[in-house]
C-alpha cells in the first residue's frame, strides 16, 4: 500500500481516523487517499514513498541513540556498588534504596505527565529535551553528596526526570510508524536495554575511577536530550492534543483489551528491571574481581553489560516475530523462557560459572525482548489522541510495581540465597502469560499486529 502523509481533514470522521491510528488498516485506504488532498504544514511532507522510508529510518536511528544516550544515568549507582559502599559508606540495602527512588521518582514523573497531559499538549521531542537535561544534571550531584537521605533524594529527582524521557521517545515513534510499530519500538527498547546498562560497561573501563561512571552517564544524556531536540521531526502519523479527561486514564483498567495488556505487562516489568538492578551484583559474586585484559576491563562488570546487549539486540527480533505472528504470541513465548531462566540461575551451583553466564545471556535476552510489544499493544488498543497518556500511564503503573521486586531481592538474597530471590521473579512472567493468551482468544485481538493478535 502507498503510504501517503496523513493529516487532519475536516471532512474526515473521528471514528475513520481513530480507527486508522489505531491499526484497524481495512479502512486506512480511504482515509489516506481523502486526507493526502490537503496537506497540513504541522507534519512533514514527502513526494515520494521512498523519501519517506528513509526519514522513518533516519528517525527511527537518531531516536533510538538519543534513548540510548538519555537513559544511561538510570542504573549508574547500580554499577558503581562497591565504590559507594567503599568510599560513601553505603551498605547493599542503601543502594538498594537508591534503585528504588529512581523506580519511585520515575511513578512520580510519568503519573504527573499523564495527570496533567503534559504528554500530549507538550511536544514530546522538547520534552525528551528537557527531562534529559534534568536527569543528566541531578545525576552528576552523586559525585559531591554524602549524605543518604540527600542521595536518595537527588535520584528520585533522577527518575522523575526520566519519565519524561521514555514515554515521549515511545509517542515520537508511534507518530512515524502504524505498520511495523513493533518493530521499531522494538528498536528502541533496545537502546533503552543499552543505555541502562551503559554505566557497567563505563564501570568495567574505567575499573578504579567510579566518577568518570558517573560523569560519562550524565554527558550521554545530555547529548541525547540534544539529538532529540535538534535531530528530529514530528511524523506524519502525529495526532493533535486531546483536552483532558480524567476518565482516559480509566480506559486502561475499563477497557477488556487493555486491561489484559496491562496486566501482562505489569507481569513483565515485575521481572525486568528487578533483574536489571541485582545481575551485576550477582555477576560479581559468580565472577569476582578478575580483569579481562591486564589489569582492566573488571570481566563481572563485561559480562553484565554483555547481558544488556543481547537483550538490545533480541528487542527488535522480538518485534518482528510479533508482526509476523501475532504480539500475544511472541510476548508469552518470551515471558515463558524468562520465567524459567529465573527459576533456573540461581540456583546453579558457582563452580558452574560459564553455564550460569550463559543462562544469564538467555536470560538477558528474553527478559526484556517483549517489553516494547506491550507498548505497542498500547498504541494500538487506545485512542490516538490520547497515546502520550496512555503511554505515561501504564508505564508509571509498571514502575511503581518494581520498586516492590527491586527491594525485595536482597531481602530474599540475604535470607535465602539468590536461588529463592530469582525465582521469586518468575511470578511475573506467570501472570502476564496467562493474561496475554487470554488476549489473544479476544475480538480485540484483531487490533494488533494487523490483524496477527
Amino acid at each position: 500500500m502507498k503510504i501517503a502523509t496523513l493529516v487532519l481533514y475536516r471532512s474526515a470522521s473521528r471514528a475513520a481516523l481513530e480507527n486508522a491510528a489505531r491499526g484497524t488498516y481495512p479502512q486506512q485506504a480511504n482515509i489516506e487517499s481523502a486526507m493526502s488532498q490537503n496537506s497540513a504544514a504541522a507534519n512533514p511532507t514527502f513526494n515520494s514513498e521512498r523519501e519517506e522510508s528513509r526519514a522513518r529510518r533516519r528517525t527511527l536511528l537518531i531516536v533510538s541513540v538519543a534513548s540510548l544516550f538519555g537513559l544511561s544515568v538510570w542504573f549508574s549507582t547500580n554499577a558503581i556498588t562497591d565504590a559507594l559502599e567503599a568510599q560513601k559508606g553505603l551498605t547493599e540495602q542503601d543502594v538498594a534504596w537508591l534503585t528504588i527512588a529512581v523506580q519511585l521518582g520515575f511513578v512520580f514523573g510519568t503519573i504527573t505527565i499523564a495527570l496533567t497531559n503534559l504528554a500530549d499538549m507538550l511536544n514530546a521531542r522538547t520534552l525528551f529535551f528537557i527531562s534529559a537535561i534534568g536527569a543528566g544534571a541531578l545525576n552528576l550531584l552523586v559525585i559531591p553528596l554524602d549524605n543518604l537521605p540527600l542521595l536518595i533524594l537527588v535520584r528520585f529527582g533522577t527518575g522523575a526526570f526520566l519519565g519524561g524521557v521514555y514515554p515521549p521517545a515511545m509517542k515520537v515513534l508511534s507518530g512515524w510508524f502504524t505498520k511495523n510499530r513493533g518493530f521499531a519500538l522494538g528498536m528502541m527498547i533496545g537502546a533503552l536495554t543499552l543505555g541502562s546498562g551503559s554505566p557497567h560497561l563505563l564501570s568495567s573501563i574505567f575499573v578504579d575511577n567510579w566518577e568518570a561512571v558517573i560523569l560519562g552517564s550524565s554527558f550521554l544524556a545530555f547529548g541525547g536530550g540534544l539529538a532529540m531536540r535538534a535531530l528530529v521531526n514530528d511524523g506524519p502519523y502525529e495526532v493533535p492534543a486531546a483536552k483532558f479527561r480524567p476518565s482516559s486514564m480509566l480506559t486502561v483498567f475499563t477497557n477488556r483489551g487493555m486491561r489484559l495488556a496491562l496486566i501482562g505487562y505489569l507481569g513483565h516489568m515485575w521481572e525486568l528491571y528487578a533483574m536489571w538492578a541485582w545481575i551485576g551484583t550477582f555477576m560479581a559474586v559468580v565472577i569476582g574481581t578478575r580483569p579481562l585484559v591486564g589489569d582492566s576491563l573488571d570481566l563481572a562488570s563485561a559480562l553484565t553489560f554483555l547481558v544488556f546487549f543481547v537483550g538490545a539486540v533480541a528487542s527488535p527480533l522480538a518485534g518482528l516475530f510479533a508482526e509476523r505472528f501475532g504480539r500475544t504470541l511472541v510476548t508469552s513465548v518470551l515471558m515463558v523462557l524468562s520465567g524459567s531462566m529465573a527459576v533456573l540461575i540461581g540456583f546453579l551451583p558457582i563452580e558452574l560459572a560459564p553455564l550460569i553466564v550463559i543462562v544469564a545471556m538467555i536470560w538477558g535476552a528474553t527478559v526484556v525482548a517483549d517489553s516494547a510489544q506491550f507498548s505497542t499493544a498500547v498504541t494500538e488498543l487506545s485512542p490516538p489522541e490520547y497515546r502520550g497518556t496512555m503511554l505515561t500511564f501504564q508505564t508509571g503503573l509498571g514502575f511503581l510495581l518494581t520498586a516492590g521486586s527491586i527491594w525485595l531481592i536482597p531481602v530474599l538474597e540475604d535470607a535465602s540465597g539468590w536461588g529463592l530471590a530469582f525465582a521469586v521473579l518468575a511470578i511475573g512472567p506467570v501472570v502476564g502469560t496467562i493474561a496475554m493468551m487470554r488476549l489473544r482468544r479476544l475480538p480485540e485481538a484483531r487490533k494488533l499486529a494487523g490483524g496477527r493478535g
